[in-house]
C-alpha cells in the first residue's frame, strides 16, 4: 500500500479550509488575501486554495489540485494567482509540506521597514530557526519570484515579503499554521518592545541548543 493508498484528499481539504477560516479569526488574513497550501504525499500533486474567494464562502470542494506546473488536475475553480510561487517553494524544499501565506500586521510592519524579525520570543526562534529575513518587494506571481524567495528563505521556515505579507513552510500544515502566529507574535511585541528601548534582547537560534518547541 502506497502514501496515496492512504491519504483522505477530502479530510486535508477539510483541514486546509478550516486553517484559512483560522487565519481570518486570527487577523492574519482579510479579504481574498492570503492562500494556502499542502503537498499531497507519494505524488506531484498539490492542494492549493481557490483564487479570488473569500474563506467565509469557501468548501472543501473548492480548493484545487495542481501538478508541479499548475496544471489543475482535480477541480472546478482556478488555483491561488501565487500557485507558481508555492511550487518553487517546494521544488526548492523537498522537506516542505505545507506552506501559508497571510498578510498580518506587525510582520507586515517590519516588511516595510526593510528589517529581519529578529528572536523576540523563543518558540518563534526554533519554529523558524532563526530571525526572519525580508525579501525586497516584487510582484508575488510568478515562478521567478518563488525561486528568489526560496534563496532568502534557505533553510529557515519564514519569510516576510516586503510591502506585502509573510510565507511559512513546515513539514505539516499544523506546524506551518503554528510557524504564523509565532512570527506574528514574536513581531508584535518586538514592535512594542522597541518603543521602549532601541536594543531589545533577542536570542540566537544556534546558540539555544534546542530544535523542538517548549
Amino acid at each position: 500500500m502506497t502514501t496515496l493508498d492512504t491519504f483522505d484528499l477530502q479530510a486535508a481539504r477539510e483541514s486546509v479550509l478550516a486553517y484559512c477560516l483560522e487565519s481570518v479569526q486570527l487577523g492574519l488574513n482579510f479579504n481574498t488575501q492570503g492562500n494556502i497550501s499542502i503537498r499531497i504525499p507519494g505524488t506531484e500533486t498539490f492542494l492549493i486554495t481557490p483564487t479570488d474567494l473569500e474563506y467565509d464562502k469557501m468548501t472543501p470542494a473548492d480548493l484545487v489540485v495542481v501538478d508541479k506546473d499548475a496544471n489543475v488536475v482535480d477541480g472546478r475553480l482556478q488555483p491561488s494567482s501565487e500557485v507558481t510561487v508555492h511550487l518553487a517553494v517546494y521544488a526548492a524544499r523537498p522537506d516542505v509540506q505545507a506552506i501559508v501565506h497571510t498578510e498580518p500586521t506587525f510582520a507586515n510592519v517590519f516588511g516595510v521597514l526593510g528589517e529581519p524579525i529578529r528572536g523576540a520570543l523563543v518558540n518563534m526562534v526554533i519554529y523558524t530557526k532563526g530571525d526572519v529575513p525580508i525579501m525586497p518587494f516584487a510582484l508575488s506571481n510568478s515562478t521567478e519570484f518563488g525561486r528568489e524567495m526560496a534563496r532568502y528563505l534557505e533553510d529557515r521556515n519564514a519569510v516576510v515579503w516586503a510591502n506585502h505579507g509573510l510565507l511559512t513552510v513546515g513539514p505539516n500544515l499544523r506546524d506551518a499554521f503554528k510557524t504564523t502566529v509565532a512570527v506574528e507574535s514574536a513581531a508584535k511585541v518586538l514592535t512594542h518592545a522597541r518603543a521602549i528601548t532601541s536594543d531589545p534582547i533577542v536570542l540566537d537560534y544556534a546558540s539555544l541548543g534546542i530544535t523542538h518547541t517548549l
